[in-house]
């Protein structure tokens, strides 16, 4: 163990007039008079505020804390206001061993900072050990780090928010649109050149108009906290594009600010809001920018490590890594579950955002022993007066013991289901024995979610993310093609399911190029004709293409930007899923609160969905045991009960007929109660069909190989 040496003191100003202050609330907070400063250590000795000059480039003043109470440093500093510099030195033992890694000599970035200034500037001295030293991480280096580490800034939260206020949507109205504040902006030519790529650029109104037209009702933002970019990117002249390297929980990337000035962020939320959109924040409270025991000392680890971050029970030298990035939080102690939850409300109640999705969700509800539903963070979100009230979805694995809890969450939260990505991947690329699986997916899963009172919509649909190919990349390409990383096309997934339909990429043959748009046509009508709540990924609607790349975190280019530049194959494909998500919207069947469950119900002589084979009969074992089979009906009857009343309902009765077969299949129309004849809405075959033409029941459909169908059951007119 190296014991650190007292720090000289700096030069510095006037000495400033501290009080005691008080240890809430935690960070620094303006009361219109000065600043109060607090902060949590259970095991520092000591603790010095450091003031900065306007730029965050001199140390002016090194200020102790004079008070301490019930783990908190706090302090007050009169006539501070905002537009204050600062950061912390965190006084206490360098003993690894046992989990202990203070240094003074670093700079260090207050957990509840609301805005930073400045960027990370890579360096030795940002480590609280000496790199090359024998000893490696067990050595104390005494290099000052200030002149590298961004500075926090004290804001002044007042907002004119005028008539803003939560859009509130429905759940079974919910549509997911994600997206990337710079991906979406940065080559779209209404944009400015000056505020492309930040909260601004999503403001435009030809941007924000796309979103709403599109018919989508939340915008999920993939991370906007402080992030701080990987040195080995930046030595290869990339960044950490995506963001899933946060370092600052309260304060969004001072490189998405194109103002510098937080109210940015208000501003384009009440634009969204302004539009009836929701904002969604992909938030990572799994692990921080500080990596394993070889990373920099940049905030929590030079705080309180041992409180902050789950060690090695035998040797708190070294991090458990269920994030795969080198660290984990403790969500399990009480001030870290603190600081998560407070971040949380902040951005709901500050910032009026709408709803959080989780990166790597299973970590927060982990105890040492493994995953728990009732663990502290969970119980503490759906108990919360604020929380309750906001869209909590779940990334609901990771890669620690147990990591995958797909439909273990508990109620009042929401899940992606990766399962019906690759359900309904392997179907359309014709693999075998997908049918009854494919069939699960399109009724939300009810095998893994419908328990507990919870709803079809906990189920969140996707057949692309941002994490992998695009809709376009997968019908276009068998592999990968991440040689722009320059990892060697190491990195990305190898399990894509996907097919090039006969070519690796652009071809110029029609044929091939008319499947392919049949397939993302036969991908989004799946995708927004099944229960569940439906995920689309900004530019998929009208076929952007990332060249192959399936795993851009680290492509801020054109490779990771939406490109607005739209082919008419792409136009053709955006007006349809247009009409797909008017259907959606319109028709409450397709987006039912009760799982469809295929029985029949005695009260009201009505079952809610029947399976059907090609000749209207109803599928048999035999049929869903069949790996070959790979066509089918799904019959939805609008007289089935709605709610827990037991009632006949008053929707429209649908068929959707799907034909993952590479050639033709004859669909027999069945005969319905209380119908006279069916319309085909939607054929992927016939993008332009408008449901006009009358098919009498007993007509035989020619369905096109790999297609889908949607048929509305019609009465005759009376007289």
């Amino acid at each position: 163990m190296t014991r650190p040496k007292k720090a000289e003191p700096a030069a510095h100003a006037e000495p400033s007039r501290i009080r005691e202050g008080l240890p809430f609330p935690l960070g620094a907070t303006w009361d219109g008079l000065g600043v109060n400063f607090a902060l949590f250590s259970a095991n520092a000795t000591r603790v010095e505020l450091c003031i900065f000059d306007d730029a965050g480039e001199v140390e002016l003043e090194r200020i102790e804390l004079p008070e301490y109470t019930d783990e908190i440093y706090h302090g007050y500093l009169p006539d501070a206001h905002p537009g204050l510099i600062y950061g912390y030195r965190v006084y206490g033992p360098y003993d690894p061993a046992n989990g202990h890694r203070f240094n003074h000599n670093k700079l260090l970035i207050d957990p509840y900072a609301k805005q930073l200034v400045g960027e990370l500037k890579w360096s030795e001295a940002l480590f609280g050990y000496t790199i090359g030293h024998p000893d490696a991480d067990l050595s104390f280096d005494e290099r000052d780090s200030a002149p590298f580490v961004p500075k926090c800034k004290v804001i002044d939260p007042a907002h004119t928010w005028g008539h803003d206020h939560r859009v509130s949507v429905p759940w079974d109205k919910t549509i997911i649109y994600e997206t990337h504040v710079r991906g979406i902006s940065m080559r779209h030519p209404s944009v400015p050149e000056n505020v492309r790529g930040t909260f601004a650029g999503l403001m435009v109104d030809d941007v924000l108009e796309h979103i709403r037209k599109l018919g989508v009702s939340t915008v999920e933002l993939l991370p906007i906290h402080a992030f701080v970019n990987d040195q080995h990117l930046l030595h290869k002249g990339m960044t950490n594009y995506w963001g899933y390297n946060s370092i600052a929980f309260f304060a969004p990337d001072p490189r998405y600010l194109a103002s510098g000035k937080i109210a940015e962020f208000k501003e384009m939320v009440a634009h969204l809001h302004d539009a009836n959109l929701e904002v969604i924040l992909d938030v990572v409270y799994n692990h921080t920018a500080e990596g394993n025991e070889q990373g920099p000392t940049l905030s929590m680890r030079g705080i309180d490590n041992a409180s902050y971050y789950r060690l090695m029970p035998d040797d708190k030298r070294f991090y458990i890594n269920d994030s795969g990035t080198g660290n984990t939080l403790d969500l399990s102690h009480p001030c870290v579950l603190q600081m998560v939850t407070d971040s949380l409300r902040y951005w709901a109640s500050e910032m009026h955002v709408d709803g959080f999705r989780f990166d790597l969700a299973t970590i927060l509800g982990r105890y040492h022993d493994g995953f728990d539903e009732r663990h502290s963070f969970l119980v503490a979100c759906r108990q919360d007066p604020v929380l309750r009230q906001v869209k909590m979805i779940a990334e609901p694995w990771d890669c620690g013991p147990g990591g995958y809890q797909v439909g273990k969450f508990p109620p009042g939260w929401v899940e992606w289901n990766d399962k019906f990505r690759d359900t309904v991947r392997a179907f359309w690329k014709g693999d075998d024995g997908q049918l009854a699986d494919f069939a699960s997916r399109m009724t939300a899963s009810g095998e893994m979610f419908n328990q507990r009172g919870r709803r079809p919509y906990s189920s969140v649909n996707f057949v692309t993310a941002h994490d992998g190919f695009t809709l376009n990349d997968l019908v276009s390409y068998n592999d990968k093609h991440n040689e722009a990383n320059d990892e060697n096309n190491q990195d990305g997934s190898n399990n894509n399911l996907s097919w090039n339909h006969g070519v690796e990429g652009p071809t110029d043959d029609p044929e091939i190029n008319a499947l392919r748009h049949r397939q993302m046509r036969n991908f989004f009508a799946t995708l927004l004709l099944s229960q569940g709540t439906p995920m689309i990924v900004a530019g998929d609607e009208f076929a952007r293409t990332q060249d192959g790349n399936n795993n851009a975190y680290c492509q801020d280019s054109e490779i990771g930007w939406v490109n607005w530049d739209l082919s008419e194959d792409g136009k053709a494909l955006l007006k349809f899923v247009k009409r797909l998500i008017k259907l959606r919207l319109a028709y409450p069947i397709l987006r039912r609160g009760r799982f469809l469950v295929g029985e029949y119900n005695e009260d009201i002589g009505v079952k809610d969905v029947t399976w059907l084979a090609p000749d209207a009969t109803e599928m048999t074992t035999e049929h869903w045991h069949d790996a070959q089979n790979r066509c089918m009906g799904m019959l939805l009857d609008g007289r089935a009960q709605e709610t827990g009343i037991r009632r006949k309902g008053g929707d429209a009765t649908l068929l959707l007929v799907v034909n993952a077969h590479h050639d033709i299949v004859n669909f027999t129309l069945p005969e319905v109660p209380e119908g006279s004849f069916w319309t085909c809405m939607i054929d992927t075959n016939q993008p332009a069909i408008r449901g006009q033409e009358r098919f009498e029941f007993g007509h035989e459909y020619s369905v096109t190989g790999r297609s889908l169908l949607l048929f509305e059951l019609q009465r005759e007119e009376e007289d």
